[in-house]
Order: C-alpha cells, then sequence, then structure tokens
C-alpha cells in the first residue's frame, strides 16, 4: 500500500466514524527528536502516541500503539498474543506496511495484524498519530478511539486490561 493509500484510509475512517480531527503538515517526522521539535513549533497538546511493528516469535506481526514515551513490555504481549514479541526490522515493516521507519502509521494495517492498544492512551483528552505520510499529523479526542478501534477489520487486543 502507498502512503497516499494509507493517508485516505484514515481520511475515510474517521469520517465513517464521525470523529473530528485536526491536521497538520510539516517537516517530516522521523524520530522522536524532530517530533518534539515540530510540537513545539506548532503548538501541540495532543498526546503523542507511538506505533511499534512487532514480529512475533514463531510467525507473525502484531502492532503495539501506545503512549510516545512507554516502552514495550514483552512479557505483557506474549501473555496477551501467546508469542513472544520482538520488533520487527525496517525492512519487513516497510514491505508489510508501506510505512517508513519512525512514521508507522496505526490505522491502516493487513487485516491479519493484530492491533495491540495500550489502555493508558484512553486516559488522555486528545492523540495524535501519524496517518501514513511523515510530513502530516492527525490528532483527534481519545474518546473516539473505541469508535476507530471498532470499525477497523483487525483484532483488537488491550495492554494492561
Amino acid at each position: 500500500m502507498t502512503l497516499a493509500q494509507i493517508l485516505q484510509r484514515n481520511i475515510d475512517l474517521l469520517e465513517s466514524c464521525g470523529v473530528a480531527y485536526q491536521q497538520w503538515t510539516h517537516e517530516p517526522i522521523l524520530d522522536f527528536e524532530m517530533d518534539g521539535k515540530i510540537g513545539v513549533e506548532l503548538g501541540w497538546t495532543a498526546t503523542p502516541t507511538k506505533s511499534l511493528f512487532l514480529r512475533l516469535k514463531n510467525g507473525g506481526n502484531a502492532l503495539l500503539l501506545t503512549h510516545r514515551d512507554a516502552r514495550l513490555d514483552s512479557k505483557q504481549i506474549k501473555t496477551l498474543l501467546g508469542k513472544r514479541p520482538s520488533i520487527a526490522s525496517d525492512e519487513e515493516m516497510i514491505t508489510q506496511l508501506g510505512c517508513r521507519p519512525g512514521a508507522v502509521c496505526p490505522f491502516a494495517l493487513p487485516e491479519d495484524i493484530p492491533l495491540v492498544v495500550d489502555e493508558v492512551l484512553f486516559t488522555f483528552d486528545e492523540l495524535m498519530y501519524t496517518p501514513g505520510p511523515p510530513e502530516l499529523t492527525f490528532a483527534f479526542p481519545a474518546k473516539a478511539l473505541p469508535d476507530i478501534l471498532g470499525a477497523l477489520p483487525n483484532p483488537v487486543y488491550y495492554l494492561n486490561a
């Protein structure tokens, strides 16, 4: 899938769920340093999210959607999915998702890839994420996250449930 297709899937998803969202165009964000710099420049107040593309032992992949500053808890993921995770290589991520490293979109995954959502995200007012192209950022009310997740064809699991 191309970045343009990923972006359109995100727009279609948010609109079909009736989610009001904000959109910014900026320099490409591919690391935490640039994210922080642009966030200050644009005056962002929404909570930044992080999407980690995972390889599961004995096959398969998953994506963890969490707070930008959270760390991967392999034991919790293994308990949840039944397989030990590790962070997938950039090449594997690009091949499977079409996203660039540092700009992984959580809402346009192939249908067979489970999405693991850190429940801490439900405690914030507003969430930000990259909708594919690294020069775009979307923000939406966190209270809309259950509707967005419910509209996805992917299996969804909740971390810290």
